[in-house]
C-alpha cells in the first residue's frame, strides 16, 4: 500500500479485461486508494483476429466492482486509441468527473498479420502493430497531459522486452515497442521539469491471454503443445517461471508513487531475468 496514492485519478488503457495486464494495474492502483478510469475499445477489433477484445459490459463491470471493493470512484470510457477523435472524447467524458488527473498508464496493445518475415509481412497489418502499440502512446499522452499540469504525475508506459531483445517473424511489434522505450526518455527529458516523471515497464513472459495466444501460434507450427511451449519459455528464464500480471501491477505502483519519485526516464525489465543488460 502506497498511502501518497490515495485520493490521485489514474487512466490506464487497455484495461478492459480481467485476464490482463492493464486490469491488474488497474486493480492495484485501486487498493492503493486511486480512482480509476478504465479505458479499452469495447467491441471486437475485427472479426478476423481471434485474440478476444473487453465488450463494454466488461469494462462497467470492472469499474463498478473496483469502485465498491476499493471504495473509489471508477470511470468506464470507450475510446479507440488509434483515432485522435477518439482519444480527445474520451479526455473530455473524463473531465466531466476527473478535472486533474495525477497518473496515466499507457498498456493498450495488440498484435496484427503474425507470424510474418519483414519480406512476407502484410504492409496494412505492419502499420496497423505500429499504430496500435506506439502512435497510440504518443496520441494518448499528448491529449491527456494537459489534466497533469500544477502538480507532480507520473506516466507509465507498457513497452516490452521484444522492444530490447528481438523475437523472430514479430518485427512490427519489437519495432514499436522499442520506439515505446525511446519515447519514454524522450518524454522524461521534456516534462521532467513540469513534475512530470515519465518510465516504461518492459514485461517478458507474463500469463495473459495474449501470452497464451503466442505459445498456441508457436505450437501450431512447431508441431508442439502450449504446455511444451511454455515449459521450454520456462528454461530461459533464470527464475524458472513466468509472471503473472500483478507483478505488473505492483511494479507500476511503486512507480507512479513517491516511493519512486527520483526515478525517471527508466525502462524497468519484468522477466524473470532474461533480459541482463548494463
Amino acid at each position: 500500500m502506497y498511502e501518497d496514492l490515495k485520493g490521485k485519478t489514474a487512466i490506464v488503457t487497455g484495461s478492459g479485461k480481467k485476464s490482463g495486464i492493464g486490469y491488474a494495474i488497474s486493480r492495484k492502483l485501486a487498493s492503493c486508494g486511486c480512482h480509476i478510469v478504465i479505458v479499452d475499445l469495447g467491441k471486437p477489433v475485427s472479426p478476423e483476429v481471434e485474440l478476444k477484445t473487453a465488450t463494454g459490459e466488461e469494462m462497467d463491470e470492472i469499474a463498478a466492482g473496483l469502485a465498491e471493493e476499493f471504495q473509489v470512484k471508477a470511470l468506464a470510457v470507450r475510446a479507440d486509441i488509434t483515432d485522435t477523435d477518439s482519444v480527445n472524447g474520451m479526455v473530455e467524458k473524463v473531465k466531466e468527473t476527473f478535472p486533474h488527473v495525477d497518473i496515466l498508464c499507457n498498456n493498450a496493445g495488440a498484435v496484427f498479420g503474425v507470424p510474418n518475415t519483414v519480406l512476407s509481412y502484410s504492409e496494412s497489418d505492419w502499420i496497423r502493430t505500429v499504430d496500435v502499440n506506439l502512435f497510440s502512446v504518443f496520441r494518448v499522452s499528448r491529449a491527456v497531459i494537459p489534466l497533469m499540469a500544477g502538480k507532480p504525475a507520473s506516466i507509465v508506459n507498457t513497452a516490452s522486452r521484444a522492444g530490447k531483445v528481438p523475437p523472430l517473424f514479430n518485427s512490427a511489434y519489437a519495432v514499436a515497442k522499442a520506439g515505446v522505450i525511446m519515447l519514454t526518455k524522450t518524454m522524461a527529458k521534456e516534462l521532467g521539469g513540469a513534475g512530470i516523471r515519465v518510465n516504461a515497464i518492459c514485461p517478458g513472459q507474463i500469463k495473459t491471454d495474449l501470452e497464451k495466444w503466442r505459445f498456441g501460434l508457436e505450437a501450431s507450427f512447431l508441431n508442439s503443445t502450449i504446455e511444451e511451449r511454455e515449459q521450454e519459455m520456462c528454461k530461459t528464464i533464470p527464475l524458472g517461471y513466468i509472471g503473472l500480471p500483478k507483478d505488473a501491477g505492483d511494479l507500476v505502483a511503486f512507480l507512479v508513487s513517491d516511493e519512486s519519485r527520483y526515478i525517471t526516464g527508466q525502462a524497468i525489465n519484468l522477466d524473470g531475468g532474461q533480459c541482463m543488460e548494463l
